[in-house]
């Protein structure tokens, strides 16, 4: 059994489909990476040995433009999905598409002639009676509008916009039907939800499995281990692969608001380039590292509300304080402060009066923890097993 595993978007995107791999292949199964070729994530797969194909441009390139066309970029991934996934979906057994809509998944594994799974990591984008939609590139709805049944509509219609022509145009390359209802389609009738049930509840009709995460065991770099234990743990700060979404002067902001509580700081440099605004002994500027590891030795993590490090942060027992963006990054914050194992930094423009009162909140909230489950990745592997 094989099974391709493809995905197109950051590092929270990437890393959950290596630890399924990991944990299909301690079932014995085999599975391959098709995601976007940035050199973080070829060398996040190979520590994890997965197997990797490239897939469309590489997501770092998309994110640090300043406006990037969304059109070009929907009609660019499909038929990159249609290549690359179609190069090795014979040689396989299941397809499971996660990340930005992966239109195109479906319809490789349809000709394939093997089944097709979506997986979401959180429920953002999926229609619900509950909620409207997020923000979709395309025709707006009319303002005023507040039912919820048409505002998804409507969203279905700017995803027909967005990846309509270029999913018909392939499809009619390899001699399948057009798709009315491209949304849907992907998303199928009943999605997976690879996400932890107490961070992320809900009474929609998905397939839960808990979260996909990768073990990992690496230890920390000699100096951060230095810096640690030279004084009280410190607040890390990051903001992943935000690049240009993070938030202007981010750095001197979290480092005022961090010194005003006496407390030291890790800066996550990430795509943003955080770097420290001083010489100061009290600060430390970390590259890619062990955050399984680094956040059972902090005092707080201070963060963008990526699934992942929500997870993550959750799973180490560290006060958070999310200062959401983009997307589901609303959700997560209202998440931890609903739980009350932190605070939801109150816009996405933090100063460092608002950010340092953010994490007054989050520190009252030490002690105060949630049990994250563990085996949701394995879980996955199990019902794939079965699937196939």
């Amino acid at each position: 059994m094989r099974v391709l595993l493809t995905t197109w978007g950051s590092r929270g995107d990437v890393e959950p489909l290596a630890g399924l791999a990991v944990a299909l292949r301690g079932l014995g199964v085999d599975s391959v990476v098709c995601g976007p070729p940035d050199e973080d994530f070829v060398t996040l797969l190979e520590r994890a040995g997965v197997a990797h194909v490239p897939l469309g441009p590489s997501v770092r390139s998309v994110v640090t433009r300043e406006r990037p066309d969304p059109f070009a970029l929907a009609d660019e991934l499909v038929t990159a999905r249609f290549d690359a996934l179609g190069a090795v979906a014979g040689d396989c057994d299941v397809v499971v598409a996660q990340g930005l809509l992966p239109a195109g998944a479906r319809d490789v594994a349809e000709r394939a002639g093997i089944p097709y799974v979506y997986a979401c990591y959180h429920l953002h984008g999926l229609p619900s009676p509950h909620v409207p939609p997020g923000m979709r590139p395309g025709t707006p709805s009319p303002a005023g509008e507040t039912d919820n049944e048409v505002l998804w509509r409507h969203d279905a219609e700017r995803v027909d916009a967005l990846y309509g022509p270029a999913l018909d145009r392939n499809r009619a390359a390899i001699g399948l039907p057009p798709v009315t209802n491209v949304r849907d389609h992907v998303f199928t009738d009943r999605p997976w939800l690879a996400a932890d049930p107490v961070l992320c509840p809900t009474d929609l009709d998905v397939r839960r499995t808990g979260a996909w995460l990768l073990p990992d065991d690496r230890p920390l770099p000699d100096e951060l281990e230095k810096f640690l234990d030279a004084g009280e743990p410190p607040v890390y700060v990051g903001f992943g692969s935000m690049a240009a979404y993070a938030p202007e002067g981010i750095a001197r902001i979290a480092t005022e608001a961090v010194r005003a509580h006496g407390l030291r700081i890790v800066l996550g440099s990430g795509w943003a380039g955080l770097t420290a605004v001083d010489d100061a002994e009290d600060s430390f500027v970390a590259g890619e590292v062990n955050h399984q590891a680094l956040f059972r030795r902090v005092a707080a993590v201070v963060h963008h509300g990526g699934a992942g490090t929500t997870t993550t942060a959750a799973r180490a027992g560290a006060p958070q304080v999310v200062v959401p963006r983009i997307a589901d990054q609303p959700y997560w914050a209202g998440r931890v402060a609903e739980l009350g194992i932190g605070a939801a930094h109150p816009d996405p423009v933090p100063t460092a009066e608002s950010l340092s009162a953010a994490l007054a909140t989050a520190f009252a909230s030490a002690g105060r923890t949630v049990e994250i489950r563990t085996d949701g990745a394995m879980v996955a592997a199990k019902q794939l097993v079965d699937l196939v």
